[in-house]
């Protein structure tokens, strides 16, 4: 707990209304495994054992995915068509509170480079992506919550860079509310979710006063998600 309190002290640390400060970084893998439970216990918190090793492929969280410089690229390239929107505090299906979203299917080099990264660790090769690129921009006062894609348009997998803050995603087994998982998703990283873990957990992110990790309070700040999808398979159910 000590070790979790000095990492969430050193992330929290960051003056995130400086998005253009850069600092350099190297990729680091966090995959939900058994074996090494006593490191992911920084990022992951579930209810059993059991379940984080039930999920152990379905579930990871690459932290430092993206660099500040990186950061910077995506955010110049996004923050003029944001800014042009106003925050919604009502959605078509009442799932997102706060947000503004937008869709892109051209990027600049430095983009469409980290884009490759996140298609090459996140889905297998050759699988069809779900047209552009989704950008969700959620306020301070903004959450998402707990829901389901539809898999008439989502296939196994989704992949999702997190921008300008940390936050806590909470996976909820849908027909078993006392099985549940915690993800600590810190600034620049990337979480990947596929299968069950998708589709058998409803998944949000926390409200910014609900947002505690392993007893630790982790501040959610305006967070900007830029996500991939694979497209749905033709043996995959028809929509929910």
């Amino acid at each position: 707990m000590k070790l979790l309190k000095n990492v969430l002290t050193q992330i929290n640390s960051l003056n995130i209304s400086k998005y253009r400060r850069c600092q350099s970084s190297t990729n680091s893998t966090i995959r939900v495994t058994g074996s090494v439970f006593s490191q992911l216990e920084h990022y992951v918190d579930g209810s059993s054992r059991d379940l984080i090793q039930r999920l152990s492929t379905q579930v990871e969280v690459r932290t430092q995915f993206i660099s500040k410089e990186e950061e910077c690229a995506l955010f110049q390239e996004l923050e003029p068509g944001l800014k042009r929107k106003r925050y919604q505090f009502d959605h078509w299906d009442d799932a997102i509170h706060g947000y503004r979203e937008t869709e892109r299917g051209t990027w600049g080099s430095v983009c469409e480079g980290v884009l490759r990264r996140v298609k090459s660790v996140a889905f297998p090769e050759g699988s069809p992506l779900l047209g552009p690129v989704h950008v969700l921009d959620l306020d301070k006062a903004g959450f998402i919550k707990p829901h389901i894609d539809s898999i008439k348009f989502c296939g196994s997998t989704i992949a999702g860079l997190s921008l300008l803050s940390d936050s806590v995603m909470r996976l909820v087994k849908e027909d078993d509310a006392h099985q549940w998982l915690d993800l600590f998703l810190p600034r620049y990283s990337l979480y990947i979710l596929r299968d069950t873990a998708r589709y058998g957990f409803t998944h949000e992110i926390l409200k910014d006063e609900q947002s505690v990790f392993r007893g630790s309070r982790v501040p959610r700040e305006r967070r900007i998600s830029v996500i991939c999808r694979n497209l749905p398979t033709e043996k995959q159910e028809t929509c929910r």
